[in-house]
């Protein structure tokens, strides 16, 4: 065992593409969601109609835009600590945080979609109308904030898999006797 073996915690072991691989989608998911932030914070839109309206009357809205943020600033941190192979030997480092950042954004992001599919179908049931017939330009806006928050998802369900391969790679499978075999089969 050499000094730069870091033992069987070691990610190194790795193959150079797929840390490449995670390299570029941990960089990929900062854009993106500095996108759905830009997007959902700067939409609003006036009818003569009913008035004005603005993302941050939204709480749903204002979730995605924090949770976007706290994953962008994770996905830079982390392809920082990637590019300078900072922390990058403990595999389990990155493992739950890609996990929890996978999580927030399916949350954010349905309470995102949920509140387009109230704005475009309406409640008549609560006797809500299509606000996108009123709103057109801001519910576009919206949408394509959601669609740019589903692209940052799928970078972290993918860096999710595959902090989770480096995390349990790194064991053996448990030894399996002949005698436990033979009981299988019976």
């Amino acid at each position: 065992m050499s000094l730069e073996d870091n033992g069987p915690f070691s990610t190194d072991k790795q193959t150079p593409f797929l840390k490449f691989f995670d390299c570029i989608l941990r960089i990929s998911a900062v854009p993106l969601s500095v996108a759905t932030i830009w997007l959902t914070t700067s939409d609003q839109q006036d009818n003569s109609s009913y008035g004005k309206i603005e993302s941050q009357n939204f709480l749903g809205l204002k979730y995605m835009v924090w949770i976007s943020g706290i994953c962008a600033a994770y996905a830079f941190a982390s392809a920082a600590c990637n590019l300078l192979k900072f922390l990058v030997a403990k595999a389990w480092f990155f493992f739950i945080p890609d996990q929890i950042m996978a999580y927030l954004m399916v949350t954010s992001g349905a309470a995102v979609l949920e509140i387009l599919y109230l704005a475009y179908k309406g409640d008549r049931g609560v006797t809500w109308s299509e606000a996108c017939i009123s709103y057109g330009r801001f519910c576009s806006k919206v949408k394509l904030a959601l669609i740019l928050h589903f692209l940052a998802l799928c970078c972290f369900l993918v860096l999710a898999v595959i902090s989770g391969y480096r995390a349990f790679s790194i064991f053996e499978p448990p030894p399996v006797s002949p005698k436990e075999v033979e009981e299988v089969r019976v």
